[in-house]
């Protein structure tokens, strides 16, 4: 598929969030997408740009109040909860690939809603059947980050200990509405501890996990962190192991080899490194006893609408680079 055979039509509900802006940067320049609407009721009639001001002499596109059925792919960048409602009101025809960045269809027993059966789109784990998919449940960002810091160990049945993790992840990993730990004056300058051990992504990474390792039952100890920045994740885990730093950085560069997007390095790393790309950074190290990986990526490219895209490139048949081949700001 060229751009001179054949575009891709895409529609984006809730184009004026976080998610949606990204997806808005991502599929402007996409050399085989065309959009066809962004949804919006609260933004009906205004440009685009009105919202996202950065996109100003980019594009003339305008939010629509109205959906449209003639599109291939459908990217529902709403919170959680409202993926669900929004297909309980309105009927996607079949013909319809529906890619949904919520956390509604991503556990397995709530992959299934009506006629559609929601495959978990994380490239590095379900390649093949995404490929094969008309539904996809993009994962969330801590999830995707701390599983592939993790993937590899129970591809290989060598998670036999419990797994500590710390990650801390920038301000719009909470989305755009505010919060009290959300405004600047309080997320400026601050570093805070949520969620301690009971984080929602926890549930999608276990099931990663059990995927590839049926026997792993280790406690998974998870410590997020906000951090006083806007975005990016980094997160820090390590478990004990009998393998070598040389057989663990063998283990980790041979499970992704072939993925464009996630590099594995024994060198130091920092966020500014991945900010504003779709790639994962893994540094994979040996202290004492134990495998220690940092594992680093832009929240809301890996983390959201960027893996949104290239699952959208898979389920199609092209490039999975296509459209993602984005400049760090590494300064």
């Amino acid at each position: 598929m060229t751009e001179s055979t054949f575009k891709i039509k895409a529609g984006i509900v809730g184009g004026a969030g976080y998610t949606g802006g990204e997806m808005l940067r991502i599929l402007i320049n996409h050399p085989d997408v065309e959009i066809v609407f962004v949804h919006s009721k609260s933004n009906a009639g205004n440009h685009v740009y009105d919202v996202h001001t950065d996109l100003f002499g980019d594009t003339d596109l305008k939010f629509a109040a109205e959906l449209a059925f003639n599109i291939d792919v459908l990217f529902l960048c709403v919170g959680h909860g409202d993926a669900r409602k929004f297909l309980e009101a309105n009927e996607i025809p079949d013909h319809i690939k529906v890619i949904d960045l919520s956390q509604d269809f991503r556990l397995s027993q709530n992959s299934k809603f009506n006629n559609k059966n929601f495959i978990y789109g994380l490239p590095e784990l379900n390649r093949e059947a995404i490929k094969a998919a008309d539904n996809i449940a993009n994962p969330g960002c801590f999830a995707t980050c701390l599983q592939l810091g993790l993937l590899p160990m129970a591809a290989n049945e060598l998670l036999t200990n419990e797994v500590h993790i710390t990650a801390t992840t920038g301000s719009t990993g909470a989305g755009q509405s505010l919060s009290p730990t959300s405004h600047f004056t309080w997320r400026n300058d601050n570093l805070s501890v949520y969620k301690v051990f009971n984080h929602q992504h926890l549930n999608e990474i276990g099931q990663s996990l059990k995927q590839l390792q049926g026997s792993f039952n280790k406690a998974i100890n998870f410590v997020p962190y906000r951090g006083g920045f806007t975005r990016g994740i980094i997160a820090s885990m390590y478990t004990e192991s009998e393998l070598s730093e040389a057989d663990a950085l063998k283990l980790y560069h041979d499970y992704y080899a072939g993925h464009p997007f996630t590099h594995v390095t024994s060198k130091d790393i920092d966020l500014k490194q991945i900010v504003n790309t779709n790639k994962c950074f893994l540094q994979v190290k040996k202290y004492d006893n134990k495998i220690f990986i940092i594992s680093i990526m832009d929240n809301l490219l890996k983390g959201a609408s960027g893996q949104a895209v290239q699952n959208m490139n898979l389920m199609f048949g092209l490039d999975e680079r296509a459209g993602l081949r984005l400049k760090a700001t590494g300064f």
